[in-house]
């Protein structure tokens, strides 16, 4: 694969056709979930694809059967009592949200198993979202004490609506693939076997197209979520406040110790 890929050690790299490049998330944890050289290696891969004159088209995916459980939380815990471990993967968070967005090249992904928190953003902020019908869906973040900033205020209201997405943040219930297609979280839900083929043929035909045409429509299409830009931000900094706060360290420490949250009384906003 070409040398401008080489420094990555979490993602692996292929052609399903000459002008698409299928990045596969290959995690060292359980369930997909994102280590800190993963986070970090998805918030970089945009720059580098977008500037890579061979590719018209990039495919998602996870390694076997699973997409992503989403950030490490052992490492996102530690983060709480350090202020540069947090501002680094905030930073990181907002370069994935905004990556995407701002990628010229078509975006597809195919999730199977569960997608989850910044597994999930990749899932649903791609130009054309696949998953099997039995995949699993949470965005978790108000299990473990802290806002949903990620990519959920950015895009959720404008996908599936306020009243779902309220719902589904707020309770942080898991949902399947087809669940999620009936809502319009996401383009198209598959028997499971069909994910992969569909995805590549839906990513080879987008790459065969006319790349200006394609190009621009995606560009005038993610004004509607680069308008959101401030709600993002805002929930963003939220997310990462909450995290640092009493809330935030009780929730995750409850989670990672498989016990049921104390958290503090009521406090002023």
């Amino acid at each position: 694969m070409e040398n401008r890929y080489a420094r990555y050690t979490r993602l692996k790299f292929d052609r399903p056709h000459q002008k698409v490049l299928r990045i596969t998330l290959a995690s060292p944890l359980k369930m997909g979930a994102m280590d800190a050289d993963m986070h970090r290696e998805i918030s970089e891969i945009w720059k580098d694809v977008d500037a890579d004159p061979s590719v018209s088209c990039i495919l998602l995916t996870g390694e076997g059967r699973t997409f992503s459980a989403g950030g490490d939380l052992n490492h996102e815990r530690k983060g709480s009592d350090d202020y540069d471990i947090r501002m680094q993967t905030m930073k990181e968070a907002r370069d994935i949200v905004y990556g995407m967005i701002n990628c010229s090249k078509p975006i597809v992904t195919a999730a199977r198993g569960w997608a989850v928190g910044a597994g999930l953003a990749c899932v649903i902020l791609a130009d054309v979202s696949i998953a099997s019908k039995d995949a699993r869906f949470s965005d978790g973040h108000l299990k473990i004490g802290v806002a949903a900033g990620d990519h959920a205020t950015i895009i959720w209201p404008l996908l599936c609506g306020m009243a779902k997405a309220k719902y589904y943040l707020l309770t942080a219930e898991s949902f399947t693939g087809e669940e999620a297609e009936r809502m319009n979280l996401i383009s198209l839900a598959l028997d499971d076997a069909e994910v992969e083929q569909r995805s590549v043929e839906i990513a080879s035909r987008l790459a065969e197209g006319a790349p200006g045409a394609t190009r621009w429509t995606k560009y005038a299409l993610n004004n509607w979520l680069r308008q959101a830009g401030p709600i993002f931000d805002a929930s963003l900094a939220m997310e990462f406040i909450g995290m640092a706060s009493p809330e935030g360290k009780e929730g995750m420490d409850a989670f990672l110790q498989k016990r049921s949250p104390r958290y503090p009384d009521d406090t002023a906003f």
